[in-house]
């Protein structure tokens, strides 16, 4: 086992990349692009450890999909990400890699390796064929050279590098500004860097996502409470009591959270929302839905269709169907034709046919965004 660890940085918010989705989250047939990326770059050698820097707000989910992996929270810039990443660090040797370098050669790796120790930091580059500009003179493009990733340094040097006020955009910069030895060695074409959507089509070992639709289903059930605001599906009921809940009690739109996640196994409402977080008391339910669908987006789903069944003794759901409908579309920006309520009774049996609660049954259809077809 090489005393190499292999650090992937994917907690960037792809702002550049001008979609919902995040990149890191681009499908590759059933992979998500931080996977897929990770999973072929440790086929290439047997590296110690491998550590995976993620956005704070996607760590957990992360964890859903490999157990092979160190997984660490990154910080607002790369240079935070990888010092984040260092703590975790016991090798002498650390490569590290962008999520968005997703076809990376193993030639490139293997030099990498191949010239470890040779000094502090190993940098795969590219010649400049194009004529360069700078300050609107012309320069020698033979001066001018492309720095990629991933990058090979020694640790403990690394480390002392990144102890400055300076912001870096890689390693070898950090590494240079405190004197140390930088090695260059040829890069490769082939590990273009996915920064906007129109780079996709440079990127050609990329497999577009299967067509997989992904169900999930949810429940949630509330009781009522008198002297207080009814809201169901969005909307406000006109009704003198409400449910007793830490939020506004909106059991529909819990209940339909509960679905979403469950499509993209993403666990419930409760692990995004926990009812001990003051920060949640009598929140609008709206908000947390809201909050909900954008991380669904961003992790490379879409929703397709939602089906709700509501179980009422009282009130009366049947007037208020479409209004909830129009509420939910808005809601999910998914048009209404879409979107299905149904409202049932209990038959006066148990809690629901004692009139002392709602009950609600949530069913969503989501499939992975195709990146192929924007």
């Amino acid at each position: 086992m090489l005393d190499v660890t292999l650090v992937v940085l994917c907690a960037g918010n792809s702002t550049r990349f001008d979609k919902s989705c995040k990149k890191q989250w681009l499908r590759v047939q059933n992979e998500p692009l931080w996977l897929n990326v990770t999973s072929r770059l440790n086929s290439f050698s047997n590296f110690f450890e491998t550590i995976v820097v993620s956005h704070k707000d996607e760590l957990n989910y992360m964890k859903n999909f490999n157990d092979d992996y160190i997984y660490v929270e990154g910080g607002n810039t790369r240079q935070e990400s990888i010092k984040n990443s260092l703590k975790f660090v016991k090798t002498k040797y650390v490569m590290i890699s962008d999520v968005a370098r997703a076809c990376i050669p193993q030639i490139v790796i293997n030099e990498l390796l191949a010239n470890k120790g040779k000094a502090a930091c190993i940098v795969p580059i590219l010649d400049v064929s194009d004529t360069v500009i700078f300050n609107k003179n012309t320069i020698n493009r033979d001066e001018v050279k492309l720095i990629q990733t991933p990058q090979l340094s020694n640790t403990q040097i690394l480390n002392k590098s990144l102890f400055t006020n300076i912001e870096f955009t890689d390693e070898s910069s950090a590494i240079k500004n405190i004197g140390e030895e930088i090695l260059y060695i040829k890069g490769d074409v082939a590990s273009k860097k996915l920064t906007y959507i129109e780079d996709i089509k440079q990127i050609p070992c990329l497999k577009g996502p299967s067509k997989d639709f992904f169900v999930g289903t949810g429940f949630d059930i509330h009781a009522f409470e008198d002297n207080k605001e009814m809201f169901l599906g969005g909307i406000k009921l006109p009704y003198d009591y409400g449910f007793k809940a830490h939020s506004d009690g909106d059991v529909l739109i819990h209940s339909l959270i509960d679905a979403l996640l469950g499509a993209i196994g993403g666990g419930d409402i409760g692990e995004f929302f926990p009812d001990t977080d003051d920060a949640y008391k009598g929140i609008d339910s709206k908000i947390l839905l809201e909050k909900i669908v954008n991380f669904i987006y961003s992790v490379g789903y879409e929703i397709v269709n939602i089906d709700l069944t509501i179980i009422a003794q009282k009130p009366k759901i049947n007037p208020f169907k479409q209004e909830i409908k129009s509420s939910i579309s808005e809601l999910l920006n998914l048009p209404k034709q879409f979107i299905n309520v149904k409202a049932t009774t209990a038959e006066r049996l148990g809690f629901i046919g004692r009139e002392e609660g709602v009950a609600v049954q949530s069913i969503a259809n989501l499939k992975y965004y195709n990146w192929m077809e924007k």
